[in-house]
């Protein structure tokens, strides 16, 4: 995982480098909910900052209007700016499609990659759902994707998108070679979540800022402090697996999945099976229903499922699966 900061200025870009940040993502906070900077703030960052170190534009909340969406983009190109993130709320599916890949075709003939970002806190605004955005990152030929955020109110990433489906998400789109990323007010304490799901890029603002105040400004100290944090879960000196694994008597790993969703439960299968890809798994599935769904799952992943027994004890469902 790397980190992009988000910036306003070519002071904050500096703070943000000295701090350690791999990546400068400059925006403007105060257009509308999320809106892009001035092409001259960009310009005097690109220019001030060596084309080896990666700036990125974001256009935030696009309109709907291909033409303006595809000069901006054609503009960011100029600018040699590493990226160019496009967002969208209330567009239709198509519509944000035939956007992209207008974009897409403005960007021919530069090294600016195409991000397209879609806001997890859409559907507050009746907006096209985050859930589609590998589909619409994949049609719309992006070269990555970033889910964020709109909200101001404390909400965060989390509150809209449980760790499970981003994951997923995420998954998706590395096995389709997209640069994956993942923003929306995230704070420390949500390292242990995001190492987890793994993306490619972790965006952060407030968590950079003094004192956690995003209009503050970006203080390089912050950005040290949560890159710091960032590298010690990414080499496993803080472990961030969940706890509810142990090994039994027979020696194999236990997942207990008591208390947990379905997909929690999955998403417990698949963390441990990319850690460790020869070792017996019993898991205990407090709903008989759910065994189905992990059935399923194992078939898909061309698991064996060995045994399965109901623990009449518990009313719980124990079964042992080969991967």
């Amino acid at each position: 995982m790397i980190l992009m900061a988000s910036v306003q200025n070519l002071e904050e870009a500096f703070e943000a480098l000295y701090g350690g940040a791999d990546i400068v993502d400059v925006k403007n906070l105060q257009e509308a909910l999320v809106g892009s900077a001035h092409p001259g703030i960009v310009k005097q960052v690109r220019e001030a900052i060596p084309l080896d170190r990666h700036a990125s534009v974001t256009l935030g909340v696009v309109p709907n209007q291909v033409g303006t969406v595809a000069m901006a983009c054609y503009t960011a190109g100029v600018l040699q700016a590493t990226s160019v993130k496009v967002g969208f709320m209330t567009h239709e599916y198509d519509a944000a499609v035939e956007t992209l890949l207008a974009c897409k075709e403005a960007l021919d003939g530069f090294d600016t990659k195409l991000i397209g970002s879609l806001f997890a806190d859409n559907p507050l605004y009746d907006g096209l759902d985050a859930g589609n955005m590998v589909p619409l990152a994949k049609d719309g030929e992006c070269d990555g994707f970033l889910i964020d955020t709109l909200t101001k109110d404390g909400r965060n990433l989390f509150d809209f998108m449980p760790e499970p489906q981003l994951r997923e998400i995420v998954i998706e789109g590395k096995k389709l070679e997209m640069s994956t990323a993942l923003s929306g007010h995230l704070r420390l304490e949500d390292l242990d979540e995001l190492a987890r799901i793994n993306p490619d890029i972790v965006g952060v603002r407030g968590a950079v800022c003094q004192a956690g105040d995003r209009s503050s400004g970006v203080h390089r100290d912050a950005v040290a402090h949560f890159k710091r944090q960032l590298n010690l879960r990414e080499t496993g000196e803080i472990e961030v697996r969940e706890t509810d694994t142990q090994v039994s008597d027979d020696g194999w790993v236990v997942i207990d999945g008591t208390g947990k969703t379905c997909a929690g439960i999955l998403a417990a299968l698949t963390a441990q099976i990319d850690e460790d890809h020869s070792s017996f798994i019993e898991v205990i599935i407090p709903d008989v229903l759910n065994s189905y769904d992990v059935v399923l799952w194992a078939e898909e992943g061309e698991h064996s499922v060995v045994t399965q027994r109901k623990d009449q004890s518990s009313g719980a469902v124990r079964m042992l699966i080969r991967p």
